[in-house]
């Protein structure tokens, strides 16, 4: 039995979506404030790239070109990029390497994080690797698949990434 997709996503949905990933930014760059003012501005640099590389690649061709998606970045996407080709997103094929960009946005705070631990202890510090740790993994994973990815229409159309995450697509493939 299918769920139901939207066509486009309530903004409530858009909302929750991005505050765990504002809050994982927000969070590791704090972190890397610690270290010093370019190792931020490189942070910041580096989820600036992830953030367009993804539009870029992935929602051009997305179904909600131009329309909220779970992460309203369809319609963002639209203001800066020409429409791209539906059929190349479901053509598209990702691997784990494919995504190893996106996890160092919190992979490398976390590390930060730990070193400055272990340099220097704080509760502070242990509080926020530990909240950057639960947002960015059991969080992410968790908004992804019952908020987003559950409900989208292109999920259904074809999503490479589903077909990476499905652990049982994987089997059938």
């Amino acid at each position: 039995m299918s769920n139901k997709t939207y066509k486009e996503f309530p903004l409530r949905i858009v909302l929750i979506c991005n505050a765990v990933n504002i809050a994982i930014y927000t969070i590791g760059a704090y972190l890397l404030s610690l270290l010093g003012m370019v190792y931020l501005m490189l942070y910041l640099i580096y989820c600036l790239y992830i953030e367009a590389r993804v539009l870029k690649l992935s929602c051009r061709d997305c179904y909600y070109f131009g329309k909220l998606c779970a992460f309203g970045k369809g319609k963002i996407c639209s203001w800066l990029f020409k429409r791209g080709t539906p059929e190349r997103f479901t053509a598209k094929g990702i691997s784990w390497k494919d995504i190893v960009p996106d996890f160092l946005v919190s992979v490398i705070p976390l590390t930060v994080g730990i070193f400055l631990l272990v340099r220097d202890f704080s509760w502070m510090k242990l509080s926020l690797v530990l909240v950057l740790l639960v947002l960015s993994f059991p969080g992410t994973a968790f908004v992804r698949g019952e908020i987003a990815c559950k409900f989208c229409k292109q999920r259904e159309i074809g999503c490479p990434a589903e077909h990476l995450f499905d652990k049982k697509k994987r089997r059938l493939a």
